[in-house]
C-alpha cells in the first residue's frame, strides 16, 4: 500500500475520460491512524475510478500544528484558496473541492472554537470523543458506557489490540466489510446522548461516517 507525503493524492491526480475529479482535502489530527484509514478505504472502493481524488493536506505537518484550532485555521485557509480558485475556473458548485478535518476531543483546548471556526468557514468535521479509536471500534462491536475522555480505554477494547504490529495503522481486515455496522452503532450510541448535551461534552461520540458518505461520497465499504 503506497504512502503518502506532504500534500500527496491518494488517488491519480490526471484526469480520466476528460472528467474532472472532485478533490477532497483532509486535516488530520493523527499523524498515521486517520491517514491509513483513508487510505486503505480509498482502496477497498478503488476511490480513484469514481471521480474522488483525496490529499492529506498536512501529511508532514509537526504536532504543534495538529491540535484542533491550529487544523481548523489551516483548513479555513485552504477552503478560501479553493473557493476562489474553483469560481475562477467556472467550476460547477458540485464538483468544488471540500475541506475536511479530522480531529478529536481527548484533552485538547478550543475544540468548541474550533467546531465553530471551521462552520463559520465552511470547512466541514469529523470529530471523535475521546478519540477516533471509538470508530475502529464499532466495526467490531457496539460501544456502550463510558471513556472518561480517556482514549487509552477505547484502544483498550479493540479485538485486535494484543496482535502483533503497530496499532496505530489501520489494516484492511480490521476495517473491511464494516462500514454499515458500524454507522447503525455509531447513531445508536450518538443517540444515547441528550439534545442538550454539548458536542464536546458526549462520551463517546463519533460521526466519522459522515466523512465517509458525504466527503469520500460511498455508501459501504
Amino acid at each position: 500500500m503506497a504512502r503518502t507525503r506532504g500534500n500527496e493524492s491518494l488517488g491519480p491526480t490526471k484526469q480520466q475520460r476528460g472528467q474532472r475529479r472532485r478533490v477532497v482535502h483532509v486535516f488530520t489530527e493523527g499523524r498515521v491512524t486517520e491517514p491509513t484509514y483513508i487510505e486503505v478505504v480509498s482502496d477497498l472502493v478503488r476511490l480513484h475510478d469514481q471521480g474522488v481524488e483525496v490529499r492529506v493536506a498536512n501529511a508532514n505537518a509537526p504536532g504543534s500544528q495538529r491540535k484542533p484550532i491550529k487544523l481548523v485555521e489551516a483548513a479555513v485557509r485552504l477552503m478560501r484558496e479553493e473557493a476562489r480558485a474553483a469560481k475562477r475556473s467556472g467550476v460547477k458548485e458540485e464538483l468544488w473541492p471540500q475541506v475536511w478535518c479530522l480531529f478529536d476531543r481527548d484533552a485538547h483546548e478550543s475544540v468548541d472554537a474550533a467546531l465553530k471556526q471551521a462552520r463559520e468557514g465552511d470547512v466541514q468535521v469529523a470529530f471523535s470523543h475521546p478519540c477516533f479509536e471509538v470508530w475502529r471500534l464499532l466495526h467490531h462491536k457496539p460501544v456502550t458506557g463510558t471513556f472518561g475522555g480517556v482514549c487509552g480505554e477505547a484502544e483498550a477494547r479493540l479485538p485486535f489490540v494484543k496482535e502483533p504490529g503497530n496499532i496505530k495503522v489501520v489494516l484492511p481486515t480490521q476495517i473491511e466489510g464494516g462500514f454499515i455496522k458500524a454507522k447503525a452503532r455509531a447513531e445508536k450510541m450518538n443517540g444515547e446522548h441528550g439534545k442538550h448535551v454539548p458536542l464536546t461534552q458526549r462520551d463517546p461520540y463519533t460521526d466519522v461516517h459522515d466523512f465517509v458518505e458525504k466527503g469520500l461520497g460511498i455508501a459501504s465499504y
